[in-house]
């Protein structure tokens, strides 16, 4: 039996290195997540064959001259061509072969997505459903006092008094306005056909009226992509809402935001397999999301900026949702990347 063959037929990138990090053999797995033949990653540095991987290369290299063991879950890995990946990494000395080792990227992108998917859909059912126990809270006693200072100011003669009442109304209506902002759109509305380059197109030129001058818009469009069922105002929400945060982004440095669309085959999302959906991507190349947010990223209020509402991804979520799809998010200083991914087939 070919044992080079049977390796080749794994799904797991399999390489061996030795301490200098160049690698020895790579399997079809390898070359196909690294972008390389076999050949040109024999001829390079591990690290060169990457832009990122979450492991340093000195630890690698100690491991392999001590002929020790590492394990490394859920790390990042960004390859060559800018394409962010979610892998395990396992390296196991080789037994009686001085200075090498046994290195494996296993691939977990989808399972870690879907695991996401379905922690952030519960914990923002949870979310949701305090908000809007604490909107009935909020929403029946600001009733009453906007009510009260309504009567209160047709029974004042004196001018300026009714200022006071005025700011009493339009501080109880601002406070209701948030609320609803909190809750967001709640159920599906009626759907109909639209092109989605249609509703990005909208979103850009609203975007353009108060873009800085030192950002810039790029669009990289799939002309293939069929019409689709959606509510085009509940999206150009969602699209607006993660463009103007990428915006935002860069407004202190400038740079630029692409925005690409693809298709997908057998896509996962919550617990159904789809045959083809719509990957709707909004790229920057700004300073990156701080980590300490990005489990919490969609939730209600959470936001990483002073004046930030912390609304805007709650409800680009939620429409999302409401769309059957889910979004995406991978961020590092100078990438980070949302993915509206909404089925199609």
């Amino acid at each position: 039996m070919d044992t080079n063959n049977l390796l080749n037929h794994l799904v797991t990138a399999v390489l061996v290195i030795d301490s200098k990090l160049m690698p020895h053999y790579a399997n079809a797995a390898a070359e196909q997540l690294l972008g390389s033949s076999v050949n040109k990653l024999r001829e390079q540095r591990l690290p060169e064959l990457y832009q990122f991987m979450g492991v340093e290369s000195e630890l690698l290299i100690d491991s392999v001259k001590a002929s020790q063991g590492i394990t490394v879950n859920t790390a990042a890995l960004i390859t060559l061509d800018g394409v962010h990946h979610i892998i395990d990494i396992t390296l196991i000395p080789m037994e009686h072969e001085d200075d090498l080792s046994l290195l494996e990227l296993r691939q977990v992108d989808q399972q870690h997505r879907i695991h996401q998917q379905l922690n952030l859909d519960a914990q923002q059912q949870a979310a949701q459903f305090l908000v809007r126990n604490l909107a009935h809270e909020i929403k029946n006693p600001l009733g009453g006092l906007r009510g009260a200072a309504q009567l209160l100011s047709r029974e004042l003669a004196e001018p300026q008094l009714k200022e006071f009442t005025d700011l009493i109304i339009e501080q109880a209506d601002r406070l209701r306005n948030l609320v609803d902002k909190l809750l967001g759109p709640q159920r599906p509305t009626q759907h109909t056909e639209h092109n989605i380059h249609q509703v990005v197109q909208k979103v850009l030129k609203l975007i353009e009226l108060t873009l800085p001058d030192n950002v810039t818009l790029a669009r990289d469009y799939d002309p293939s992509i069929p019409d689709m069922n959606m509510d085009p105002d509940q999206l150009q929400q969602a699209v607006l809402n993660i463009v103007q945060n990428a915006t935002q982004a860069l407004e202190k440095n400038g740079g630029e935001i692409l925005i690409r669309s693809r298709t997908q085959h057998q896509v996962t999302i919550g617990t159904q397999r789809f045959k083809l959906v719509l990957a709707l991507s909004i790229i920057d190349n700004g300073p990156g999301i701080p980590a300490e947010l990005l489990d919490t990223l969609f939730y209600p209020m959470v936001t990483g900026r002073e004046d930030g509402s912390g609304l805007g991804l709650s409800i680009a979520h939620n429409i999302a949702r409401l769309h059957g799809g889910r979004i995406d998010c991978v961020s590092a200083p100078g990438h980070t990347e949302f993915t509206i991914i909404l089925p199609l087939q």
